[in-house]
């Protein structure tokens, strides 16, 4: 009985080290971004399965041994109380700009080809600022993504008039033949599962069960369908879509894809700026269309890891002393 006993503690200690770096990695990649996260919060993007009894007991090591910071109802790396403020007065202003996305979103789902909208970003984290823009995550008809974009963005063009673009930042498109993501890491995994789908049902329970493989990464996370709305289609969506289910149709998207992307490369080669300093970049293919801000991935994972090294070292030698 003693042994068993010895056993069943030492394997709880175990199991409290593992979640205790669980919670560090967690807090490191919100960390990136100035984020603290609320205990449940936590939870949903420890990258393993948790026990509840082991998680609170790492939890309450980690503050104790002041390798993570507690604010309220808030958990961060830095022993800083004004990024809890900036959160809190971020959450409130994402609040508001849901509303537009929303409002946004039932417009845009009236475009010929486009079966799905989400907001993505910040925002889908419900955090917003003065600089912040409605990112959209975008998926059209199979083979027809680049028709869908050209009219979108040719209302975007028109946004710009009312100073309204960044309310129209349409920023990723996937299409129906290929919902899969193809980057498979800790970021596009916390991209997926945060996206908050606005239109598109139907089109969002596939999406997301083609990314299924996004719990390898956050194991705990369940990914919103619910906040989407059923699609509907509009006389001028369905007449353009039966104008251009034909080989017209497609030309006219191998050509906007071709015409675009040709664009961009241009854009990129002048080292154009976007409005955040980043250099443009799209990549262009016949199932997406997405920014690629050089190295963006690539520079937050490796900071993001660097700091996981970091803060298990710092735990090491807490847990030595």
């Amino acid at each position: 009985m003693q042994i068993r006993s010895v056993f069943i503690q030492h394997l709880t200690i175990n199991k409290v080290a593992e979640i205790k770096k669980n919670i560090l990695a967690t807090l490191a990649y919100f960390d990136a971004f100035n984020y603290p996260l609320t205990r449940e919060e936590v939870c949903l993007f420890l990258t393993a399965k948790y026990d509840r009894l082991c998680f609170d007991e790492a939890m309450a090591c980690l503050t104790r041994d002041r390798l993570i910071f507690r604010f309220d109802k808030f958990y961060s790396l830095k022993n800083d109380q004004y990024l809890v403020q900036r959160r809190v007065k971020g959450n409130q202003k994402a609040f508001e700009m849901i509303k537009t996305a929303r409002k946004v979103g039932n417009l845009l789902i009236k475009f010929p080809y486009v079966r799905g909208i989400a907001i993505s970003g910040s925002l889908s984290k419900h955090y917003a600022d003065d600089n912040s823009d409605i990112d959209l995550f975008i998926i059209t008809a199979a083979d027809r993504l680049w028709i869908a974009r050209t009219f979108m963005h040719g209302l975007k063009k028109l946004t710009f008039l009312l100073n309204k673009q960044h309310c129209f930042c349409m920023n990723y498109y996937i299409d129906e033949q290929q919902l899969e993501i193809a980057e498979k890491n800790i970021y596009t995994a916390t991209e997926v599962v945060t996206l908050i789908p606005i239109q598109g049902d139907t089109t969002f329970t596939d999406f997301f069960t083609a990314n299924a493989w996004t719990r390898s990464f956050l194991p705990n996370h369940v990914m919103r369908v619910s906040s989407a709305k059923s699609l509907q289609n509009g006389l001028f969506k369905n007449a353009m879509e039966y104008l251009l289910n034909n080989r017209l149709g497609n030309y006219l998207d191998n050509m906007f894809m071709k015409i675009t992307a040709a664009r961009w490369d241009e854009k990129t080669r002048s080292k154009k700026l976007n409005d955040h300093g980043f250099v443009l970049a799209l990549t262009a293919a016949k199932h997406h269309a997405k920014p690629d801000p050089k190295n963006f991935q690539l520079n937050l994972i490796n900071r993001f890891e660097h700091k996981v090294a970091q803060l298990l070292e710092e735990n090491e030698h807490s847990v030595a002393n």
